[in-house]
This record gives structure tokens, C-alpha cells and sequence, in this order.
């Protein structure tokens, strides 16, 4: 198929839409998942003496040497994972990119993908672009996972599953026991796992569990992560893929065609990080994280939204219908030019907008102060 024709149907990304929006009105951001607040102190002095000592040239195509060392040590200290860093970790330009290498990699024209519903925007059309079919399950907010509704997606056809825990947009975080369901459906029909896991650190409830720790997936799992959320370094654009070496080698391949690699002295500074900060930074930013989740999640309540609370990463899916009858892109429109908030609509998030249509998605990655002037601004009901 010609790539015109695969990107037909394909919306604009609506979250940066939405951000666009937000600057053209002067108002809060909460559409856009980028943090407002500024990256370690230690990140950036290791990135501007890395440019200052000449680390300004192409690190090797898959990674800097340093930088796939610390991966590797982290899976080990944190999940007990073996990785070989010269033949199992990849660095990409951001976990976007690794995303749309690993299933280039693995999918072949006429495959099918699994993807949870509501999900990142990316994930369906990242199955498009391969010529592969994508499979919707759906997957709500505060709800179990029915194995049952997985199992009869699974056809002789599907070549992956994509699973994201903490999941974008609902804030769920799989159990062990809807993992390892995940596991025995990706073991019968010989199905990869490729499992998003950049919010692996912002984490309230529950456990995260890689699903590459569990029996008989180490070599059918791809597991993708990246800096931008644990380190809020959203723009320098460091993804990271975990995989057995007979796939890490055919994603490398994509990988070097796609980008080259990514930025020299920002992966050299993100080793610094890796190898220095120890588990009290990562247990203090989900701290933090859960401070901000309360002060969005009880103004939001105020405010007449319905919501569950997330479990995981820093989106609250928000059902507006009690406030509003318009439609969810005409509600998001509405609260950036009247109440000064933008939010992402929902219908974006889902295969058949009408799913969306009564939905609106806040991030809570800013500041106390930020948060707190949302809520106040959303305080008042919309008509």
C-alpha cells in the first residue's frame, strides 16, 4: 500500500493541536504531558559538560556504551532482569520513535496488532503504517481487564499486543494476574508483547511488574521505556528497548534508517543520572506525583467531573457529561477560551470518536501552584 493511502483517515495529533490552542488563548496547559518544572540539577550539569568536553558528535547508532550499561544495570537492580547491553539494549529519539522501530521491525503487511482501548494516539497508527491491521480491546478506567473479550481478539494472524502499564490515558496499572493472562495469549499463539513502560516510575497503586519478568516471555517481550517522564526531559528525545538479540538486531536495522540515533551529549548525561541517583529519587517523584494527582483529582471532583483516580502515570480521564452536552472536542474548545484550561478530548484516545465524545484527558505533570489555579478556574459548572 502506498504510504499516502496509509496515512488516510489519520488525525492530527489533537494533543498538540490542543497545545497550539492553549498559547494562541493564554491558558494552562493540561492537554500536553510535558512537566512545568525543571529537570535534575545533576542531569543538567552532566548535559552541558558533556557539550563543553566535545561529546557533540553521532554516538554508535544503537546507543551510547555508557548509557546501555546503566539500562542494563537498572533492569537488573530493579526486576532481576539479565540484559546483555551490547546485544539487547537500543537508545532511540524518544520512546515514540523505538515504538513505531519495534513494530517495524516485527510486523510484517496483513499482520494484526492488539491495542488497548482508550490508548496513546500513536499505537494504531504506528500498526498502520506497517500494513498491519490494529485490534481495539477494550480497556476502561478502574476496571479488570477481561481475558475472556483479549482471548477472542487473538487470531492466527495477530503478531503483537501492545500493553502500556501505567497506562495513557486511564491510569491504570495491570495486576500480575492480567499479565500473566497477557502472557499464556501471547505464548499460544506465538504473539510478541511489546510493552510501553515510560510511566514504570509514577506509580500509586499497585505494583509495576515488566512483563518480561514473567515465565516464558523474556523472548517474546520488546519492553520500551525512555527518560522523558521519570528525568521530565521530555525534549531531548531518549527512548529505550529492551528485546532478546534475534529481534534487537532487525530493530536496530529500522532504527539506524529512522534516525541515526539519538542526541551524543544528552545520552552521555542521562548516564551520569542513571548511574548517581538512587531509589530515593525515583520513590520521591512518585511521591510528588501523587501530590499533584490529589490536587487535580479533588478539584476536578469539585468541578462536577467524574473520574476514577488513576493508579499510575499523571493523566485523569474525565467523563464532563453531567457538566455539558456538547460534544468532547467542542467542550475541550470551550474550557481553553472560557475557563482559561486546555484538556485533550477524548474522542483521540479511541478507534470510534462516539466513544470518546462525552470524554476529556487533564495531565497533572505541572507545578502546586499551576494545579491549583485549574481547579479554580473549573470551578464554575459548564453549560
Amino acid at each position: 500500500m502506498h504510504l499516502a493511502r496509509r496515512t488516510i483517515g489519520f488525525r492530527e495529533s489533537v494533543i498538540r493541536g490542543m497545545t497550539r490552542l492553549a498559547n494562541q488563548h493564554g491558558a494552562i496547559n493540561l492537554a500536553q504531558g510535558f512537566p512545568d518544572f525543571p529537570a535534575p540539577e545533576l542531569l543538567k550539569e552532566a548535559a552541558a559538560r558533556a557539550i563543553r568536553d566535545n561529546v557533540n558528535q553521532y554516538a554508535i547508532t544503537w546507543g551510547a556504551g555508557r548509557l546501555r550499561e546503566a539500562i542494563a544495570r537498572k533492569y537488573s537492580d530493579w526486576y532481576g532482569l539479565s540484559v546483555d547491553p551490547e546485544a539487547e539494549i537500543t537508545v532511540t529519539c524518544g520512546a515514540t520513535e523505538a515504538m513505531a522501530a519495534t513494530l517495524m521491525a516485527i510486523v510484517d503487511p496483513g499482520d494484526e496488532v492488539i491495542v488497548f482501548e482508550p490508548f496513546y494516539e500513536n499505537y494504531g497508527p504506528d500498526a498502520i503504517l506497517c500494513d498491519a491491521r490494529p485490534v481495539f480491546v477494550s480497556q476502561a478506567p478502574g476496571q479488570a481487564l477481561d481475558l475472556e473479550r483479549l482471548a477472542a481478539a487473538f487470531t492466527d494472524r495477530t503478531r503483537a499486543i501492545v500493553v502500556n502499564t501505567p497506562a495513557n490515558p486511564t491510569g491504570r496499572v495491570l495486576t500480575s494476574s492480567e499479565l500473566e493472562g497477557i502472557a499464556r495469549l501471547c505464548e499460544r499463539f506465538k504473539a510478541w508483547a511489546v510493552t510501553d513502560e515510560i510511566y514504570e516510575h509514577i506509580l500509586y497503586e499497585g505494583k509495576h511488574i515488566p512483563l518480561a519478568t514473567l515465565p516464558g516471555m523474556r523472548e517474546r517481550t520488546v519492553t520500551i521505556s525512555g527518560a522523558s517522564k521519570t528525568f521530565s526531559i521530555t525534549g531531548w528525545r531518549i527512548g529505550t528497548i529492551m528485546a532478546p538479540a534475534r529481534v534487537t538486531d532487525a530493530i536496530r536495522k529500522v532504527h539506524d534508517f529512522l534516525t541515526v540515533g539519538a542526541p551524543a551529549p544528552l545520552q552521555e548525561a542521562l548516564a551520569v543520572a542513571m548511574e548517581t541517583l538512587g531509589p530515593e529519587y525515583y520513590h520521591g517523584l512518585a511521591a510528588d506525583y501523587r501530590r499533584r494527582r490529589e490536587l487535580l483529582w479533588n478539584g476536578l471532583n469539585r468541578a462536577g467531573f467524574k473520574s476514577v483516580r488513576p493508579e499510575g502515570a499523571y493523566y485523569i480521564l474525565c467523563d464532563f457529561s453531567a457538566l455539558s452536552d456538547l460534544s468532547d472536542t467542542e467542550f475541550a474548545r470551550q474550557l481553553v477560551v472560557e475557563k482559561g484550561v486546555a484538556s485533550v478530548p477524548g474522542s483521540s484516545f479511541f478507534s470510534r470518536p462516539e466513544l470518546g465524545r462525552h470524554l476529556v484527558r487533564f495531565a497533572f505533570c505541572k507545578t502546586d501552584s499551576v494545579l491549583e489555579a485549574a481547579a479554580r478556574k473549573l470551578s464554575n459548572h459548564v453549560a
